[in-house]
């Protein structure tokens, strides 16, 4: 079993940046394939990024490319996600999820662990 935890979610000024984490447990997270999802009110929890047990491999939605980084450190078993340039449209609950069945896709269906999520709200 696998728990994870976000942090760092919060209110920002529009351009403004703030870095997410997610803490999980288990002697098995190196192992994991790590994403990060969002879901705004009153709308289906969409994909925004994605990183290889390695580290060596990353992959984001296309409305945050270029703005959004994820990273990883196994050895503090710990996910980030750093947000710069944030925008209104980037307000939603951000989750952390971890796919530990190694299918290595985008769809929510592939992950099979999930934190409880975290806040970011970008006031305009």
């Amino acid at each position: 079993q696998v728990q994870l935890v976000e942090s760092g979610g919060g209110l920002v000024q529009a351009g403004g940046s703030l870095r997410l984490s997610c803490a999980a447990s288990g002697r098995t997270f190196s192992t994991y394939t790590m994403g990060w999802f969002r879901q705004a009110p009153g709308k289906e929890r969409e994909f925004v990024a994605r990183i290889s047990w390695s580290g060596g491999s990353t992959y984001y939605a296309d409305s945050v490319k270029g703005r959004f980084t994820i990273s990883r450190d196994n050895a503090k078993n710990t996910v980030y996600l750093q947000m710069n340039s944030l925008k209104p449209d980037d307000t939603a609950v951000y989750y952390c999820a971890a796919d530990s069945r190694g299918w290595f896709r985008i769809t929510a269906s592939a992950y099979n662990y999930w934190g409880q999520g975290t806040q970011v709200t970008v006031s305009s």
